[in-house]
């Protein structure tokens, strides 16, 4: 089955593109946007609409392959690839990538999307912007599971000798700010894993002592156990606090050690997680002190799990982290990855080193980008996996939810 053309169409994401160096600077809310200057190139206002690219691969039998570019909320940050506008990146792929795919066989979505994943741009000498990486990497994937009349999971399986998980990979949710009817709208839906919460701020989210956070994990735990239905759901607590426990403790071990122990009593019965505890704004630095705090909870026997987030951001970061022990479980950021043959590589590698793989990514995301992740996740089984698009808990886990739902009774339908 051949390619016999490549189309693209702009589109919006789940989210918006927020100039982080903007807000760390101090710029204030004003509703749902922020006051005062962008600082970050490209960026028109603080906040702003997220766009995407779909990109559409025209088999030779008629069929219609897609996948869609999108990049994180905070592009251009972090040493992240700068603001990806639809405008300025479509013109890449009709003249840069469509000469590559028009015409090829699709054979295999290994190779083509390991050629995609390492183009140059020819002005740089750089690799393409990840989100195109990302986004034309999945409109492969599709292309091939149609060309073998096969499921996307199964390509993925068959090519990387992996087997389609036969039951559902836990969804972790995300409540954003309204951390609290969030909540109870995770805990109706059964969600496995919840909330994230969003403790970016010290005095206003955290504490000074921490003191908010162990307020609204007791909070959390306690509403768990009075709205649930059945005594076996017992979802894991995930908790994003953006660095702000190793801002409050001044990145003294001990005293976040002993933190980290109350949190745990607060949560109990339910497993604790804590995603980004620290961020010491250097990779290697990053690395060690989440290696130091992940040794000392496991020698206390505190039953928290450290999520490692910042300064994991590619492949070759997730490999640096997992083989030095540097977290209980590792985000996979998808659109950071690049290509979606990167997030497949990450999941297998963690599972080899006995990391805990979070195949996760952006509430910037669109549809299809979470329609295409949920593939990859059922073929290498993450522990768990982003609900997204959207910050929150509606749009985002119904579409991983059901994609993942038709998977299971679609392969199920085959063997009856």
């Amino acid at each position: 089955m051949k390619i016999v053309n490549v189309v693209c169409s702009k589109g919006r994401t789940g989210f918006y593109f927020d100039d982080q160096r903007a807000i760390k600077a101090g710029a204030q809310h004003d509703g749902f946007t922020y006051v005062g200057d962008p600082v970050t190139p490209g960026f028109h206002s603080i906040r702003q609409s997220g766009e995407a690219v779909s990109v559409m691969i025209l088999l030779e039998d008629g069929q219609v392959a897609y996948g869609d570019c999108a990049a994180v909320q905070y592009s251009g940050a972090g040493g992240r690839d700068p603001l990806f506008l639809a405008e300025d990146f479509i013109p890449v792929i009709e003249q840069e990538i469509k000469p590559r795919l028009v015409g090829r066989e699709l054979n295999s979505f290994r190779e083509i999307a390991e050629e995609i994943d390492s183009m140059k741009d020819a002005k740089t000498g750089k690799l393409i912007h990840t989100a195109l990486r990302y986004g034309v990497t999945q409109a492969i994937l599709d292309a091939v599971s149609k060309a073998k009349h096969k499921l996307m999971c199964e390509v993925v399986a068959e090519e990387y000798n992996t087997t389609v998980s036969e039951e559902e990979i836990n969804i972790f949710t995300q409540s954003g700010d309204n951390r609290y009817d969030n909540a109870d709208k995770m805990i109706i839906k059964g969600a496995q894993v919840l909330p994230h919460a969003l403790i970016n701020n010290v005095e206003e989210k955290l504490g000074k002592n921490g003191e908010l956070l162990l307020e609204y994990v007791t909070w959390l735990k306690d509403r768990v156990l009075s709205l649930r239905t059945s005594e076996s759901y017992n979802p894991v607590l995930h908790i994003d606090v953006y660095g702000t426990i190793g801002a409050a403790f001044n990145l003294d071990t001990e005293k976040m050690v002993s933190y980290f122990a109350k949190l745990e009593k607060a949560a109990a019965p339910l497993k604790l997680r804590i995603e980004g505890p620290m961020d010491v704004e250097d990779r290697e630095k990053q690395m060690l002190a989440l290696k130091e705090i992940t040794a000392r909870l496991h020698e206390e026997k505190i039953n928290v799990e450290v999520v490692a987030d910042e300064w994991c951001n590619t492949l070759e970061d997730i490999k640096y982290f997992a083989d030095n022990n540097a977290g209980d479980m590792l985000q996979i950021k998808t659109p950071d990855l690049g290509g979606i043959n990167n997030t497949i590589e990450a999941v297998l590698y963690c599972k080899e080193k006995g990391v805990g793989a979070y195949q996760g990514g952006t509430c910037n995301e669109t549809d299809r980008s979470a329609q295409v992740c949920v593939h990859l996740a059922m073929a290498t089984k993450p522990v768990q996996m982003l609900a997204k698009p959207g910050m929150g808990v509606d749009e985002g886990v119904m579409i991983v939810y059901n994609e993942m739902q038709r998977i299971l009774a679609v392969r199920q339908a085959r063997k009856a």
